[in-house]
């Protein structure tokens, strides 16, 4: 997250009678009034629209083109933006070998995402994303390949369309709001374009796109076990996740992450569709990968502040707060995107405080989110959050299919500085006990707690003779070193290392491995 300024007051208040309506309905169920006639619409479209096997020609008509073009940079915005480093132009020239097979040369545009979350997915349009959070736990530049030749493959069998018709009901829920209030904020707040194009792919759009994917790698001249060695890290991730991090940090993985089921019978399916193809001597490009992934930045971006599990801290701001249990954060550019249960929807920014202290503040929030748009504010109540001063403003936001409510939390960190909460929620008992939670979690951080929010990078080194796992386990920062370290590189604590092998290792930015 970076500071946004915010400026302006607050905008136009709805009609009479806004005060009284006593059944303020949240922004998500402002989307489902039509789901039935949306899903009747398209309910023949939806039939039509499975290929047979062997019909994969890749079609992207300049409306697909215009509309991924249009998502790019509002997906990269809420994602992370783009990873503008030297492993980006490696990502791209790979993608473009593996595109070749596919008939896609030159079609696609390949992005690597600032995140440490693990997870690469494509839109229509032939728009393919991979984290740099998945580039860190691949071993091979054939695993890699293989993440591109499945995006690839979920492109030319038209996945992404079908997946947009069954959420269309959805999305047009979403820009119902934005059309009816003209603010960007609120159709934000409503449902993002991440919610729009990342939905999560069927079974059998994953066996169909593994099957794809194995076969554009192995014509790009990879060997085609890689598929399901990736499958195996990312299995391995998951694994090491839960078990360091506990049930409630595996869960606030952002649901944009959870887009390809993976199973052990999906792992040992590809094997199959691997030995199938008959390939043999093709390589793996193990060297070559770990010499580009040397430097990686592992973990958050301190520019953007850090997200561990439900806790937020930023080392430049000093600031930080802790979300409730069952919330999920999810850090962008712009802001930290909040999702907590029951369409609990918000995101956490920060600007300069102007003249007129906390009040012009808030105002200046309300006014840059609704754009204008119909609302009546509430009394605004003032309080403290760990001896910092609080304003809590409610708002009531009018629109053709009811009113939503909007809850903003601001705060004066000093210096100068202001940062708020904007929560759309339902008017429930445990909606509220769960704001007043989060808002009074807001603190600032100590130097202490400062000094130990440290950048890390992906570091590769060469086995020596008489190294383990276990001693090159030592030189990670990480609470779980040995672990993590297996993790990894795909290892087990009893496979010895040979001397010259590359390994990674995650170490301190500036520390010497």
């Amino acid at each position: 997250m970076v500071v946004r300024i915010c400026t302006g007051h607050v905008g136009t208040t709805a009609g009479d009678g806004a005060t009284d309506r006593q059944s303020v309905r949240s922004v998500l169920k402002l989307m489902s009034v039509r789901a039935f006639l949306i899903s009747t619409l398209f309910a023949v479209a939806i039939a039509g629209c499975a290929k047979e096997p062997e019909d994969y020609r890749p079609d992207i008509d300049p409306e697909e083109r215009q509309l991924g073009a249009e998502q790019h940079p509002l997906l990269l915005a809420e994602f992370g933006g783009s990873y503008d480093a030297p492993e980006a132009l490696y990502l791209k020239g790979l993608g473009e070998k593996v595109a070749v097979p596919a008939n896609l040369a030159g079609q696609c545009t390949f992005t690597l995402v600032n995140s440490d979350v693990v997870n690469a997915f494509a839109v229509p349009g032939c728009y393919i994303y991979v984290t740099r959070g998945l580039m860190g736990i691949v071993n091979s530049e054939a695993e890699l390949a293989s993440v591109l030749a499945h995006e690839i493959g979920h492109i030319v069998a038209d996945h992404g369309e079908r997946q947009q018709k069954r959420s269309l009901w959805r999305q047009l829920g979403v820009l119902a709001v934005g059309l009816v209030t003209g603010s960007e904020a609120l159709t934000r707040l409503a449902g993002n374009a991440a919610g729009y194009f990342t939905l999560r792919y069927s079974r059998n759009q994953e066996y169909e796109s593994d099957d794809l994917g194995i076969r554009y790698l192995t014509q790009a001249g990879y060997d085609p076990n890689a598929a399901s060695d990736m499958l195996a890290a990312l299995a391995r991730n998951e694994q090491y996740m839960t078990r360091t991090r506990g049930q409630d940090d595996a869960k606030s993985i952002p649901e944009w992450a959870r887009t390809h089921p993976l199973t052990e019978n999906r792992i040992e399916r590809s094997r199959e569709a691997a030995a199938a193809t008959g390939a043999g001597n093709l390589p793996e490009n193990e060297r070559a990968f770990l010499r580009e992934v040397d430097g990686l930045l592992y973990g958050d971006d301190p520019a953007q502040g850090f997200v561990m599990g439900r806790r937020f801290a930023h080392p430049v701001m000093r600031i930080g707060f802790v979300a409730p249990q069952g919330f999920t954060l999810t850090n962008s550019p712009q802001a930290i995107l909040i999702d907590g249960p029951d369409g609990l929807r918000g995101e956490f920014g920060g600007g300069r405080m102007p003249p007129g202290g906390l009040d012009d503040y808030a105002a200046a929030v309300v006014d840059q989110m609704l754009r204008g748009a119909p609302a009546q504010a509430g009394q605004p109540q003032t309080s403290r959050s760990n001896g910092i001063p609080l304003l809590i403003l409610p708002v009531v936001v009018g629109t053709q299919q009811g009113d939503v409510q909007i809850t903003v939390a601001a705060y004066d960190a000093g210096s100068g500085s202001a940062y708020h909460f904007v929560m759309a929620s339902q008017p429930a008992e445990a909606t509220a006990a769960a704001l007043r939670e989060l808002f009074l979690s807001f603190h600032l951080l100590t130097p202490q707690q400062v000094a130990a929010l440290r950048p890390r990078r992906i570091r590769v080194l060469s086995a020596g003779r008489g190294d383990t796992a276990q001693s090159l386990a030592g030189g990670m920062a990480s609470d779980h070193p040995l672990e993590h370290f297996l993790m990894l590189n795909g290892r087990s604590a009893d496979q010895p290392l040979r001397p010259g092998e590359l390994v990674k290792i995650v170490a301190f930015a500036g520390a010497r491995p």
